[in-house]
């Protein structure tokens, strides 16, 4: 009886260390994975700059930007809606990782194109990655005949360019953040003391306040300005709501264009001081 108490022992013990040996060999040799982080913002757009996000490859979305006049011109006006600015615009998916995307503004009859690739990706686990990085590209052509007929621009000196690195993290599944070095350059300026290259830093956050609505934020800061305009950084606020196919944002903003090249560097109003245009992003997804 003792000897077959003591078998049954040796053999538990056995069984064990050796149980335990080939589950850390398992463990050591099944492949780490990282999971990618995703939907760091619902849309293409934190308000009027792009935001980390892309579109899915093959996959088209037109998009409908509107903002209308400034809220304290007053009843007259109807607190600006009897003036807008509009911009069409569609963007599709090359990839999962490139999108590519052409637009036209009713603002200085503005046509626009750009390409954005996925650089680096946010990823938790093995291997995790803190950031997810993108870079954007795009280049302007002002159409608008505001010049006297004997100075007419050519279409290089219509030309508008701008670079951008976005830097977003999801800190969580109701917060995130972005951070977006920005270089424009203009080819032509009003005037001799108003700089060809202009550089900015945007800041932009979303909090999550239901399964379908957001509160965003968003602020670029220019380092060097025109001096024949008395340009102000673009400050914006806005609304998320995604309803299947849509993503609508509600925008209250000082900036009344919605490209980089005008937002970040040609906005005048005072948004504390109630230059505030009030407007929307509409897209659907093909």
């Amino acid at each position: 009886m003792k000897k077959i108490i003591l078998t049954i022992f040796i053999l538990g013990i056995s069984n064990q260390f050796f149980g335990q040996d080939l589950l850390d060999i398992l463990d050591k040799e099944t492949p780490k994975t990282a999971n990618i982080v995703t939907a760091t913002f619902k849309g293409t757009r934190i308000l009027n700059g792009h935001s980390i996000e892309n579109r899915k490859d093959k996959e088209l979305e037109f998009i409908i930007s509107h903002r209308f006049g400034r809220i304290n011109l007053g009843f007259d006006e109807l607190f600006g809606l009897d003036q807008s600015n509009i911009r069409f615009a569609l963007e599709y998916g090359l990839n999962d990782n490139l999108t590519i995307g052409f637009g036209r503004s009713s603002f200085e009859k503005t046509y626009d194109s750009f390409l954005k690739y996925s650089l680096l990706k946010q990823k938790n686990g093995e291997n995790s990655f803190p950031f997810a990085v993108s870079l954007f590209g795009s280049v302007a052509v002002k159409t608008l005949k505001d010049y006297d007929p004997i100075d007419k621009r050519t279409f290089a000196e219509s030309l508008f360019y701008v670079g951008q690195v976005l830097i977003a993290r999801k800190v969580s599944p109701s917060f995130s953040y972005q951070l977006t070095p920005t270089y424009v350059h203009r080819n032509t300026v009003r005037i001799i003391a108003d700089p060809h290259d202009i550089f900015a830093l945007g800041l932009g956050t979303r909090i999550k306040l239901s399964k379908r609505v957001s509160f965003n934020s968003e602020y670029y800061v220019a380092f060097n300005e025109s001096q024949s305009i008395d340009a102000r950084n673009s400050l914006a606020f806005g609304i998320d709501i995604e309803t299947g196919g849509h993503v609508f944002q509600l925008i209250l903003s000082n900036a009344i264009t919605m490209i980089e090249k005008s937002f970040i560097t040609e906005s005048t109003g005072d948004f504390f001081g109630g230059d505030i245009h009030f407007g929307f992003n509409i897209s659907r997804t093909f």
